[in-house]
């Protein structure tokens, strides 16, 4: 039997970006330890078949939120479909993220790397990585406030750590995460709101990149990663649990680096 500080029957979890990949493996392990969830998409295409495979497996409660949680409109309108729909909001979970591998300007002497970010890129990479994150963690604020209690978990990157070359606007959106987790766990602490992050390494995801590429990053990992092998993207839920459970309770502001030792 598992301690009870682990136990989150009846909590209520709105992940974003969560029909695959690490918000999915997050979404899988919150509902085996009893939450109900709420899974964030852009669209339908996979949240909705990821909802039911979870709801079947767990029997939980599983909903997908189709909203755009880059922008403010859609943010607050897929809090309170949320609240509508549960009455409460225990664990939010700023799981949203991307990467667009270019250099910021064009390099010389690259052919390679001769196309650098464009306007649209660098602003839909920050959105996605930073802003939504902000957008809702004060979507959520009243609500937890009022209550007393909850918990923020913010996706970073090890990026965050030892940057990337042709990931800078990235590593920018993923270091400022980490610094965003310090100052809103400070703010919220009098009130019983924990704020913390997770900053994963490689974790590849056969469902977003197709399985040859999965098993080309796999392989990278196995040269690349001290602990010799990529993640598993169940490992990530697994961290999440406990930052979501009881069990997290004198833990704030902190972010955790699982990425089998890359940014040592």
């Amino acid at each position: 039997m598992l301690p009870a500080e682990y136990d989150i029957t009846g909590k209520v979890a709105f992940i974003t970006g969560a029909g695959r990949g690490i918000g999915k493996g997050i979404a899988q392990v919150l509902a085996e330890a009893g939450a109900d969830i709420a899974l964030n998409a852009l669209t339908p295409r996979y949240v909705e078949s990821t909802a039911a495979e979870i709801a079947k497996a767990t029997g939980r409660r599983v909903v997908p939120v189709m909203a755009d949680v880059t922008k403010v409109d859609d943010v607050q309108r897929a809090i309170e479909q949320v609240l509508k729909e549960f009455g409460r909001l225990d664990v939010l979970v700023n799981n949203l993220g991307d990467a667009i591998r270019k250099p910021l300007v064009p390099l010389p002497g690259r052919p390679d790397a001769a196309t650098a970010l464009t306007d649209d890129e660098l602003k839909f990479v920050m959105d996605v990585n930073l802003t939504e994150a902000i957008l809702c963690t004060r979507a959520v604020g009243p609500h937890m406030l009022e209550r007393r209690s909850g918990k923020v978990i913010n996706i970073s990157s090890w990026t965050a750590r030892q940057g990337g070359g042709e990931m800078v606007v990235y590593t920018i959106a993923k270091t400022a995460l980490v610094g965003f987790t310090r100052a809103q766990a400070l703010e919220w602490a009098p009130y019983g709101v924990q704020v913390n992050a997770i900053a994963p390494g490689i974790f590849p995801d056969p469902v977003t990149g197709g399985e040859e590429r999965a098993r080309q990053t796999a392989a990278r990992a196995a040269q690349a990663v001290p602990l010799g092998r990529a993640g598993k993207l169940r490992e990530v839920g697994l961290l999440a649990l406990y930052l979501a459970s009881a069990a997290s309770d004198y833990m704030t502001g902190q972010t955790i680096f699982l990425d089998g030792g890359m940014s040592l």
